[in-house]
This record gives structure tokens, sequence and C-alpha cells, in this order.
């Protein structure tokens, strides 16, 4: 078997997800979920991304928002790929509201509708947001919040991957022009799901927060500058 068809058949399926959260309830009131799980694109095929980073997030996002506590919260990663994803506005309806277990199985998502893993990435990150906007409502009616954060380029062994990728000169040149100049920490995402999970955000949920130290600004403001 190829690792990337043995990959593939060993990612957690629905069922064990919400396994996870009953166990997770069953021991006292959940409180805080924090979902970090993923992969890049120099890590997995088109395949185990959309099933690890799109279908994945939005099993945990089902799940724990069948559990959460009243006053609890939550943050799921995305990615500032998410925000620079140029996506018909009916492709985004779709990946905010198709039911979690038919959503892999949208024509748009479909090895041949996808030209590479990076593709995959993006549209599974813009997806992750979308989706939480969506799950505002029901993580609402149970008195709880949840939130997405998009990070930008950050000194983990994943980032060091996508350097030493052949688009990490690319990516190197993002850091550049930025407004800080460079590449974000662990610590840096951690203080914002601090905050997102905290009592000084008591009024935010279904949002995304974009922390990638102005890299999307600065990609932004070139595009509408030329």
């Amino acid at each position: 078997m190829s690792p990337v068809v043995e990959l593939v058949e060993t990612l957690p399926q629905r069922e064990s997800v919400e396994k996870l959260a009953a166990d997770a309830a069953a021991l006292g009131p959940v409180t805080t979920v924090i979902h970090t799980a993923g992969l890049s694109p120099v890590q997995a095929p088109v395949g185990a991304i959309l099933a690890v980073d799109l279908a994945g997030t939005a099993f945990v996002l089902d799940a724990f928002g069948a559990v959460i506590a009243p006053g609890g919260a939550g943050v799921f990663i995305a990615s500032m790929a998410g925000h620079l994803a140029r996506l018909a506005p009916e492709l985004e309806a779709k990946l905010a509201t198709t039911p979690t277990a038919e959503l892999l199985g949208l024509p748009e998502l479909q090895a041949e509708a996808i030209a590479d893993p990076g593709a995959a990435y993006t549209l599974s990150k813009r997806a992750n947001a979308l989706r939480v906007r969506t799950a505002s409502l029901a993580w609402g009616a149970r008195g709880a919040r949840v939130n997405s954060i998009s990070p930008g380029i950050i000194s983990t062994p994943m980032g060091a991957a996508e350097l030493a990728d052949p688009s990490g000169d690319q990516m190197r040149g993002m850091i550049a022009g930025s407004a800080t100049g460079r590449i974000g920490t662990p610590d840096d995402i951690a203080a914002a799901i601090a905050f997102l999970t905290g009592p000084d955000s008591t009024f935010i949920t279904g949002t995304d927060l974009l922390v990638d130290g102005g890299v999307v600004a600065s990609l932004m403001t070139r595009m509408a500058t030329g």
C-alpha cells in the first residue's frame, strides 16, 4: 500500500470525532475547544489535505458544537491563504452550508477540479473560516462562541518545511514586504487564541482574526495600487 493511500485510509472519521466529543463531555463541561490539526501543501496530496484540513475541521466543529458548555469558546485554525482565495460566491455558499457528511462530494472538490495541493489548501482554509461563521449560530444557541484564526508564516516545523520548498523565496519576499517584516512565532498565535477564548472577547463570535504580521494587507495594497 502506498504511503498516500495509507494516510487517507487512516484519517479520523466522523464517528471517532463524535466519540472524542462525547468522551470529553462525559468528563465535565467542555468550556474551551482549540483545533489546530492540518496539513500543508508540502506535506500531503490533494485528497489528504481536503480530508484533514476541510472535512476533519468541519467534523470537529460540528461534534464539539453539540457539547460545548454555556459560556464556552472555540478557536479553529484557518490560514492567511484563505484571505487570498478568489472563489465564486456560489462555491463559498456551498462551502459554508453543505452538511459535513456531503462536503467532500461537492463537484468542485473532486480531484480533477483542483489543480494542486496548494489550491486544495487555500480552498480548505477559506472554507474553515466560512464554516466557523455559519456554525457560530449553533454554538450561540448553546450560549457559546466560536471563531477562527488565520495565521501567516509561522516559525514552526511546518513553516520551516514551507520555507525550504521551491516557493520559499516567494514566502520570504512576502515577509520582507509586510509591515512587521518578520516571521510569526507560536507565541503570536497562542496570544490570539488566549484572547478569543478569554473574558475580553465575549462579544466576538463567528469571525476570523488574521494574524499574519501584515502580509495580506501589503499584498492587497500592492494589487490595488498596481
